[in-house]
């Protein structure tokens, strides 16, 4: 493996790499139960997320835009009743994990960018878990306000390494390392299955960053998968499609063809796919903030991003 990163990162990811990579199996070996399946969700705000969970005073609509309105109230409740278990509290799988910057658990809500939030994990994890017979684990590692063009700066692209390129590899090898320490229920062998990615409204803020987005992100696919051992890691991209089918600034809408484009490269033909969020975009009127850029805070927004994600990525899996 080359060294290809800062030396700090160098230090402390290279040996938990090499274990990885000892690590991973063909998906095709993999007996049911036996194996972890990993998926790693990554990127800026609207990955760690801003679906409000509960009604508050100080949230618009009486509630509407909720995850508690949705699955109570909305006229496509009974999609989202798998969400709530037998005395209807919100439901804690006990065969997907999660771990997203220290949190960690049974997947259920609240792993948002605040722990009265969520993002796309929740829907994501629900769709492949009842996929896959095998426990999942989703490690998120996203933070907030951070560009492809800089802070996510992948080496293939040239210039400084991206201290969040650096930092979300050093949290995905730590977790895999100390996997049986921290979940203590899983199985001690696993497989990266997956990786997906939400990101964009940082770099498409600037013409610059805009125009060199596509390949920025074809060159972090690829050494992402080369610096985790994983040539051919499945990689799904949820366009940034907040504003819906309205958005008329270029900026924006070069941003999502430059991300539909990476994902159409002959190269990443049959593990890389685009999927388009526009569809899911809820106006201000039904949602809890005006916050377009990050969704108005509607969590169906969320959910169907993370449900469109899985279903993506379990084609890429299969």
């Amino acid at each position: 493996m080359k060294i290809r990163v800062s030396t700090f990162v160098f230090v402390i990811f290279l040996p938990v790499a090499l274990s990885l990579f000892s690590q991973v199996t063909a998906t095709a070996q993999v007996k049911s139960g036996e194996t972890v399946r990993v998926f790693i969700l990554a990127g800026q705000s609207n990955m760690e997320g801003a679906g409000v969970i509960e009604g508050g005073p100080k949230q618009r609509n009486d509630g509407k835009g909720t995850l508690s309105f949705l699955v109570n109230e909305s006229e496509d409740r009974q999609k989202y009743q798998h969400l709530l278990d037998s005395s209807g509290q919100w439901l804690i799988r006990n065969d997907v994990w999660i771990w997203y910057l220290g949190r960690k658990g049974g997947l259920t809500v609240g792993y948002g960018a605040k722990q009265d939030r969520l993002g796309p994990e929740l829907l994501f994890g629900h769709v492949v878990g009842d996929a896959i017979d095998d426990p999942v684990l989703l490690i998120k590692v996203a933070w907030g306000g951070k560009s492809l063009a800089k802070d996510f700066r992948s080496p293939s692209s040239g210039g400084e390494v991206g201290d969040y390129y650096g930092e979300m590899l050093k949290q995905i090898g730590s977790v895999l390392k100390n996997l049986t320490t921290d979940f203590p229920e899983l199985p001690n062998k696993y497989v990266l299955s997956g990786f997906g990615w939400h990101q964009g409204w940082n770099d498409g803020c600037s013409k610059d960053q805009t125009a060199e987005y596509e390949e920025n992100l074809v060159n972090f696919i690829k050494d992402v998968r080369e610096d985790l051992a994983a040539p051919n890691l499945p990689f799904v991209i949820a366009n940034s499609g907040f504003a819906g089918w309205n958005q008329k600034v270029d900026r924006r809408l070069d941003i999502m063809k430059a991300q539909s484009n990476a994902a159409k490269r002959t190269e990443f033909r049959g593990n890389v796919i685009c999927v388009e969020t526009r569809d899911f975009y809820r106006g201000e009127d039904v949602s809890p903030s005006r916050q377009r850029y990050h969704w108005n805070g509607n969590a169906e927004t969320y959910c169907l991003i993370g449900e469109a994600m899985a279903t993506a990525m379990l084609k890429l899996v299969r």
